[in-house]
């Protein structure tokens, strides 16, 4: 699956498999959404696109059925928190 770095708003990074017409798009925080039936031409304007954050929203967001997810490798604010502030259970009495 081809993956590309998107510049600007809440998008990450977006992949396209042309075999199976799926677009992955990963956001900043950490969430993946997986667009079914999405033709190569969408994927093609996407990552051509001088705003592709606006793209989306307009041509992608509400148009496909969408299943939602994380990232691999990406673990939510809150639990990055929790292990940078949290005490440590070694020195517990």
């Amino acid at each position: 699956m081809e993956r590309r770095i998107l510049r600007g708003g809440r998008l990450k990074a977006a992949a396209y498999d042309s075999r199976e017409q799926l677009l992955e798009i990963d956001f900043v925080d950490g969430e993946r959404r997986t667009f079914q039936a999405v033709p190569a031409e969408v994927w093609r304007r996407l990552i051509e696109s001088p705003n592709p954050a606006s793209f989306y929203a307009d041509r992608i967001e509400e148009e496909y059925v969408v299943r939602r997810g994380k990232a691999p490798g990406m673990a939510d604010a809150r639990s990055k928190l929790d292990a940078l502030f949290s005490p440590s259970r070694d020195h517990e009495d």
